[in-house]
C-alpha cells in the first residue's frame, strides 16, 4: 500500500506541482484515513510512504542520472511515462538507501506496483531498470552463494 501510493503522490507532485508537505498531509489525512480500516493501512504504511517521498526528492539528483543509465540507449527519464518515472524513482530511491530491504524484494514490490497500473511492456521496463540499477548499487546481493556455486 505505501508503494503505490508513494508512486501516485509523486506522479502528482510531478503532474500538478503539489509541495511535498501538502501532498504527505493528503495522502496521511484523506488517503490513508479512508483505506486504514478497510485495507489494513497502518501507520507504519504512512511512515514508510512518507520515507520514500522525502528520499526521493533529496536524493533525485543522483536518481534522475542512475536511471537514465539504465534505460535503453536514446531514451531519457523525462521521456518516461510519468507513472512509470515515478515507479522508477521510488524503486532507486529503496536501492540506493533502504539496505534493510533486499534488492529482489525492492524489484519485487516494483514490478506489482507497475501492474497496478499497466497491462503492458511498463512492468518488463521496471524489471529491467530496477534490476541492472540493484546489480550495479548491490552488488554482493547478486554474488552466488556458496551453496550455488558448488551446484553450477
Amino acid at each position: 500500500m505505501a508503494r503505490i501510493a508513494a508512486v501516485q503522490a509523486l506522479y502528482q507532485m510531478d503532474m500538478a506541482g503539489t509541495d511535498l508537505n501538502d501532498v504527505i498531509r493528503e495522502f496521511e489525512t484523506e488517503r490513508f484515513a479512508a483505506t486504514e480500516e478497510a485495507a489494513g493501512a497502518s501507520e507504519t504504511d504512512a511512515q514508510f510512504f512518507a520515507d520514500i517521498l522525502r528520499g526521493v526528492l533529496r536524493r533525485q539528483r543522483d536518481i534522475d542520472p542512475a536511471v537514465d543509465e539504465q534505460l535503453a540507449v536514446g531514451w531519457r527519464l523525462v521521456r518516461v511515462d510519468s507513472i512509470l518515472r515515478a515507479i522508477l524513482r521510488a524503486g532507486a530511491f529503496e536501492l540506493l538507501e533502504r539496505r534493510d530491504v533486499p534488492a529482489r524484494v525492492v524489484i519485487n514490490e516494483y514490478i506489482e506496483v507497475a501492474h497496478a497500473f499497466f497491462d503492458d511492456e511498463e512492468p518488463k521496463v521496471v524489471n529491467g531498470v530496477l534490476d541492472r540499477l540493484a546489480r550495479r548499487l548491490r552488488p554482493k546481493e547478486f554474488e552466488p552463494k556458496p551453496a550455488d556455486a558448488a551446484d553450477g
